[in-house]
């Protein structure tokens, strides 16, 4: 309300939506002209889907407002999204490349906005949007206010906030233990040949009318969509490569309780909001930490109950350690019945229990001296054999 720029974290199902877009239709209604409509406020997201859900809260929200917002993105019809634009629109949320094109074809004017807010910030640096976000920051020139969220603040998410924000206000109103502290976790040991068994069997037995299973794939994803398939299991599925009408489909089938799970990579799945379900399935473990946090947070969310289960090769072992060790977690890992391991199982090392002199930092002497005795007793035996080889000369 301020003015000051932002950079807020928050765990997903917290609000972070409302959180901006509340006090900006506040500012706006005080400014919005009903005749000369300018595009005054900017949100750019990553993904068409939480495109979707931005635009759908602002609506919501803007109902009894003389506020319009339109949607500027991928997998629509741009010739829809410009007569949008030429009627007059005060917010729009926008995916970058998109804009982008709209920009380069003098489609929109960008030059009256004061707020600009990257939402799911964090994805969009993955998805590597950090070009075309500059390009488009450069077709702003009114001084503005900037407003950088995600679920969590990453060392890349603190260089674009240095690029980008002007001495920022940090909010960080949870971190990522809190995301996993409210849900059950679980861990199945299984074989890598036998994951998509075990997978289907954990969603027949557990009888969950709602699963969420998450690959790192695209034909992972196909693949698992085909077997689910198979064994009569209503499954629908998104990622990268399945364009935006089947991407919209296949959650809104998963969302109405058509379909009992949903296969989704993680770029796909970015901007899903499915109130109270009930179990997220790690059929793949991500490669980071944060990853891993983005996937619990489907579950859980406003404070709802909330399952998450891991499905662990023996390649996956020491990552979801590290993952453990990231968030303070202590999952016990199991071994399903009829699925015993078969996979020779990797050497892990223990970590050694530390004395407690070592804890509080104090020296331990006789490990000390048993050192420096050994070093001297090897440096005499190495001058004895170097005088033995003299004197053979």
């Amino acid at each position: 309300m301020k003015g000051r720029d932002i950079l807020g974290a928050s765990k997903s199902g917290t609000g972070k939506t409302a959180a901006f877009v509340l006090p900006l239709l506040n500012k706006l209604q005080k400014v919005v002209k009903k005749d000369e409509k300018v595009v005054r406020a900017l949100i750019i997201v990553p993904t068409i889907e939480l495109a979707d859900q931005v635009s759908r809260t602002i609506v919501s929200f803007s109902k009894y407002l003389d506020i319009q917002t339109v949607k500027v993105q991928g997998g629509s019809k741009k010739t829809e999204q410009i007569q949008r634009l030429k009627q007059g629109v005060d917010i729009v949320v926008a995916t970058p490349g998109r804009l982008q094109d709209f920009i380069a074809e003098k489609k929109i004017n960008l030059e009256h906005i004061n707020t600009i807010i990257l939402d799911e910030a964090d994805t969009m640096l993955e998805l590597g949007f950090l070009g075309e976000i500059k390009q488009i920051l450069k077709s702003c020139s009114q001084p503005k206010q900037m407003m950088c969220f995600s679920a969590t603040i990453s060392q890349n998410i603190k260089k674009l906030s240095k690029d980008f924000l002007n001495d920022p206000l940090i909010i960080e109103v949870s971190n990522r233990r809190d995301v996993v502290n409210a849900i059950h976790h679980r861990a199945y040991k299984v074989d890598k040949k036998r994951k998509a068994e075990l997978a289907a069997k954990l969603v027949q037995e557990m009888g969950e009318d709602q699963v969420l299973i998450f690959v790192n794939k695209k034909d992972v994803a196909d693949k698992l969509f085909e077997y689910f398939k198979s064994k009569d299991i209503w499954t629908t599925v998104i990622h990268g490569d399945i364009n935006r009408g089947g991407r919209a489909r296949a959650l809104s089938t998963f969302k109405s309780k058509k379909t009992q799970v949903l296969i989704a990579t993680d770029i796909a799945a970015r901007g899903i909001d499915i109130p109270e379900l009930p179990l997220v399935i790690n059929y793949d473990l991500p490669e980071e930490t944060d990853s891993f946090t983005h996937r619990v947070g489907r579950t859980g969310r406003a404070n709802r109950k909330g399952g998450v289960i891991t499905l662990l090769t023996i390649l996956d072992y020491n990552a979801f350690s590290t993952i453990e060790k990231h968030l303070k977690l202590n999952v016990k890992r199991d071994i399903m019945p009829g699925f015993e391991i078969s996979d020779k199982q990797p050497r892990q090392a223990r970590p050694r229990k530390k004395k407690l002199s070592e804890k509080k930092g104090k020296i331990d002497y006789d490990k000390k001296r048993k050192f420096t005795y050994a070093a001297q007793k090897k440096k005499r035996q190495e001058a004895k054999a170097d005088k033995d080889r003299r004197q053979k000369k």
